[in-house]
């Protein structure tokens, strides 16, 4: 079936130059029907050469050994040494990373069909536009340009006043036009840079900060995605081009059983992503590890979230990425070099770089030469496979687009978005340390809330009107921890954050969100632990109550909850101090405070009573444990084994 009657159609004239939405119950579009992966060619067989196993057997063995400096020399760093083995010696790879970046707007880049989320069904977010009506034509989505050069700016990155869209022609199911609209001769931005620190702790050693060129920024389109259907197994995501995805790679969808399903063995296309807002963000050849390209794309994540233009979840495919991989016996010219493709996740691209240049560095030293070509990655089993050769590479046969005119920035504009970028991380990590006296530990914790996943962290989110404004969704742990620690002890404020809220959000599996406890409750627990109004131990357990009462169906189950607290706030400056009288929670001070619970722990335990009094003092730590028991942590054991001594008529021990 073809793509055009795959889609329920109109005539042409039925669409304005503006697509409409086709909102239709396909469910999918069959595409061709192919094998999920290329023939594969003879290669040399490597039996995981890239864990640190790997690299102490050989080691031991006295066939490796790593120069001193080198990444697996390294054992003082927050990430610890090297988990992969070296090269052997006088070798080095040369490490270069495209990352793909979809950007995070309302809309696609050419048209006005909304961006699609995990759970969108197929086809249902799709213009005439994206299906490559006849008699469509693109419109820049201004909105997504602002973020791209937002992000461009953040990457230290020359702008152009004038950049230029072309055509890249290949035929695939994934692109319904035959072309891609992208930017091959006169990119969005170039020339820029992103450094590398220890102290962000993604390296293993000092010695292996760097500072990586960014070789241009560029705007494109994303493709559609297809989807290639197997017997008894869920359907695998091919997600670019032809040449395929991960191999291992599966998605969600319901297992196929039967031999004879109509879809076993096809691939299946969802527009929903075609035409979506792409940044393709090309770094120069300066890495030389696996970590150092982990830390780029881990620092690329950071960068694109702060300034609002992508979640850069790679998990949900918002950023992936291609690696080009040679190696070369140092101080001799690069070698040739061998792109792995789709890529979506770091530890998955740091395997395939140990895997690749360890298989290029065998080719080399058995057969003398590296073949130029395309691969893949197994997840399974940590290995690339070929793609496709050289000789099978296609002429994109690139030309302009005479449907877009150029794109024009002034200098005016640029300034503008200068000035409205926000801290950037390294400026951030700068003044943490210097105005709170934050160890790099300390603050790589607080800003690698959500580095993973944007449920786990705010990040600066495009808002969804195209004013383009932007706003805050929920609180970041940087921001939320500067709120608590206003007026407090940065050092006491961080402890409460890291080890408590933290803590209790990670045991109940909820993301860190300022609703779940507002900084200002946690600095009023704080200050009442400080001025003694409330034991340490009672905090906690308020932090536990609070935090059980955000999970779903707990919410009228606790008697300490959110609810309750913003209650108490609407007629009191201290909710928290009302809440915790309330519920006489309130820390038992003085020894007439103390006098109930000790006179029903003394009846209670006569025998350890009697011992004390003949001056068996180390009997007491019973009856003060009783008392603390009884109290429910709100006593402080020090006063308690005072009163204790002093009632039974024994001096306190000096």
């Amino acid at each position: 079936m073809s793509l055009a009657a795959a889609v329920p159609t109109r005539s042409t004239a039925a669409f304005p130059r503006k697509a409409r939405a086709l909102h239709h119950d396909v469910q999918a579009i069959p595409g061709p029907s192919r094998s999920p992966h290329a023939p594969s060619t003879p290669t040399v067989r490597i039996s995981r050469p890239f864990t640190t196993s790997a690299a102490a057997a050989a080691k031991k063995k006295g066939k490796s050994k790593a120069s001193p400096g080198s990444a697996s020399a390294a054992n003082d760093s927050p990430v610890g040494p090297s988990r992969y083995a070296p090269l052997p010696q006088g070798w080095q790879a040369v490490i270069g990373v495209e990352c793909h970046v979809q950007i995070k707007d309302k809309h696609k880049l050419f048209s006005t069909a909304e961006l699609p989320t995990p759970s969108t069904p197929p086809n249902t977010l799709v213009t005439a536009f994206d299906a490559a009506h006849p008699g469509t034509f693109p419109t820049l989505n201004r909105s997504a340009l602002r973020l791209a050069a937002r992000t461009a700016l953040a990457l230290n990155c020359k702008v152009h006043p004038e950049s230029r869209f072309d055509r890249k022609h290949y035929f695939y199911s994934d692109l319904p036009a035959g072309y891609q609209i992208t930017q091959k001769y006169a990119p969005l931005a170039n020339n820029g840079r992103v450094k590398l620190i220890f102290d962000e702790g993604h390296l293993p050693s000092p010695e292996d900060e760097l500072t990586v060129e960014i070789e241009q920024l560029q705007l494109e389109q994303d493709t559609a995605k297809s989807s290639y259907f197997d017997t008894g197994t869920t359907f695998r995501f091919d997600q670019t081009e032809k040449d395929g995805a991960s191999a291992g790679n599966r998605g969600t969808g319901a297992i196929l059983h039967e031999a004879d399903d109509d879809r076993v063995g096809r691939s299946f296309v969802d527009l929903n992503r075609a035409g979506a807002g792409l940044m393709e963000i090309v770094s120069g050849p300066q890495m030389r590890t696996p970590e150092q390209a982990g830390a780029y794309v881990r620092k690329l994540q950071e960068l694109v979230r702060r300034v609002g233009a992508s979640d850069g979840n790679m998990q949900e495919g918002s950023l992936r990425c291609d690696v080009n991989v040679s190696v070369n016996r140092v101080g001799e010219p690069f070698g040739t070099r061998c792109e792995v493709k789709n890529l979506n996740s770091v530890r998955f691209m740091m395997n395939a770089i140990s895997y690749e240049s360890h298989r290029q560095v065998q080719l080399l030293q058995e057969h003398g030469h590296v073949e130029q070509e395309t691969r893949g990655y197994n997840e399974s089993d940590g290995t690339t496979f070929r793609l496709r050769g050289k000789e099978d590479a296609p002429d994109y046969r690139y030309m302009p687009d005479p449907n877009l005119p150029p794109i024009l920035l002034s200098e005016k504009q640029l300034q503008a978005l200068r000035d409205g970028l926000p801290e950037l991380p390294d400026a951030r990590r700068a003044r943490l340390s210097e105005q709170y006296g934050l160890a790099s530990r300390d603050i790589n914790v607080l800003m690698r809330v959500g580095s993973e996943d944007e449920r786990d962290g705010r990040i600066a989110t495009k808002t969804l009107e195209s004013d383009g404004d932007f706003e805050q969704k929920d609180s970041n742990a940087v921001e939320y921890f500067e709120q608590v620690a206003s007026g407090r002890s940065a050092q006491t404020a961080l402890n409460w954050i890291i080890h408590e809220l933290m803590k209790g959000l990670n045991a109940r599996n909820l993301p860190f969100k300022e609703r779940y406890l507002p900084a200002e409750y946690l600095g009023q627990l704080i200050d009442l632990v400080e001025t003694g109004q409330v034991t340490g131990t009672t905090a906690k357990a308020v932090i536990a109550e609070l935090l059980s009462s955000a999970q779903p169906g707990n919410g009228d189950k606790t008697a300490i909850s959110l609810a309750s607290l913003r209650g108490a706030a609407s007629s009191s400056s201290s909710p928290v101090l009302d809440l915790l009288k309330q519920n006489n929670l309130l820390a038992l001070n003085t020894k007439e405070d103390l006098l109930p619970l000790l006179e029903s722990a003394l009846a209670r335990l006569p025998d350890e009573v009697a011992q004390v009094r003949k001056g068996n003092l180390k009997v007491a730590m019973r009856i003060v444990g009783q008392v603390m028991k009884d109290a429910n942590g709100r006593a402080d054991a020090k006063l308690v084994h005072q009163t204790i001594l002093e009632q039974l008529g024994q001096a306190p021990p000096s």
